[in-house]
């Protein structure tokens, strides 16, 4: 059964404020350009103060609006798919994500470009929107530096994580939140750079938040399994279940290592319980399975599933390298 329960709105001014900086400081919406704003049934409050702001920019703007899809990274309506296709710019807060789905991915190749806010809540809208983005961008450059052309990456943690990234010829790709030019695309709220390795091989374990449990609870951790860039184990019954359903329809593509991430918002200093904003924590690595066919990989999958891990270490080519600091 569809979720059908909006969120409800504590500060609608607050709300208005975060709208607005997302057409007009992410987007950067012109008048004369078409704006599709995708929403469902949850987040409709946010969808209409979108909504809002856009039409404060153009009069050409148009909101859709459907039932929650039934799992992040499933493919939204094929009307919807249209409308942000044959628009100039677009903003879909959603319940789940259409991030890495071919809707979106069709749609930017295409030449629109906007941005995707899975999950979204009031919390995190406000608070991830109050950001200087220009400071976000200068760390992903900073980040992208740091592991452009390496052949691979590890990552450890004390929790126990020992992976390690086989990069083949994938690119790196970053966040900012700055989505200007035609067919750019971001997440809102920003602040990552991340890649789709060809391998993986190693354990991975999550202490910080993941559906569908959200931020996990002190002594809580979720430990994953990972070689030749297939998933082997899942220690967690609920995240099992949620991979098992996907496999049903999608196979073995639904155990595929499918992203590496490093956050760069320095602005993020607590974790929440939203994987839109604690992946994109300076300080933090999230990674992946599932699809990655939007992010520079060659998997689809109906399932692109998030971990975060609160105190990583990177190595680049066997050398350790700093990751952004919060700012306290």
């Amino acid at each position: 059964m569809a979720e059908t329960d909006a969120i409800d709105i504590e500060d609608p001014e607050a709300v208005a404020n975060a709208a607005r900086t997302a057409v007009g400081q992410c987007l950067a919406l012109d008048a004369g350009e078409t704006c599709v704003v995708v929403t469902d049934d949850t987040r409709e409050p946010i969808g209409e103060a979108i909504y809002a702001a856009a039409l404060e920019a153009t009069d050409d703007c148009t909101i859709v609006r459907y039932p929650p899809g039934p799992q992040h990274g499933a493919e939204p309506p094929d009307p919807v798919a249209a409308a942000i296709a044959g628009a100039d710019c677009f903003l879909a807060p959603t319940t789940k994500s259409i991030t890495h789905t071919r809707a979106r991915s069709e749609a930017t190749a295409g030449g629109a470009r906007g941005a995707t806010l899975p999950g979204i809540t009031e919390e995190v809208f406000t608070v991830g929107l109050d950001a200087d983005y220009e400071a976000i961008a200068d760390e992903c450059a900073a980040m992208l530096d740091a592991v452009s052309g390496a052949d691979e990456i590890r990552v450890t943690s004390p929790q126990g994580t020992d992976i390690t990234f086989d990069l083949g010829e994938r690119p790196w790709n970053d966040d900012t939140g700055i989505v200007h030019e035609a067919g750019s695309f971001s997440n809102l709220p920003a602040g990552e750079v991340f890649i789709s390795p060809e391998s993986a091989t190693g354990t991975y374990v999550v202490d910080g938040t993941i559906r569908p449990h959200g931020l996990l609870g002190e002594g809580h951790t979720v430990t994953i399994e990972v070689e030749d860039g297939q998933l082997t184990d899942i220690s967690d019954d609920a995240l099992r279940s949620e991979a098992e359903a996907a496999a049903e329809e999608a196979g073995d593509a639904a155990y595929n290592l499918a992203e590496l991430g490093i956050g760069t918002n320095l602005g993020v200093t607590d974790l929440v319980g939203s994987v839109l904003l604690d992946e994109k924590a300076a300080g933090t690595v999230h990674i992946a399975f599932g699809d990655d066919a939007g992010i520079g990989g060659d998997t689809e999958a109906p399932i692109h599933m998030d971990g975060i891990l609160k105190e990583p270490t990177v190595y680049v080519d066997g050398e350790a390298i700093d990751v952004p600091t919060p700012e306290e």
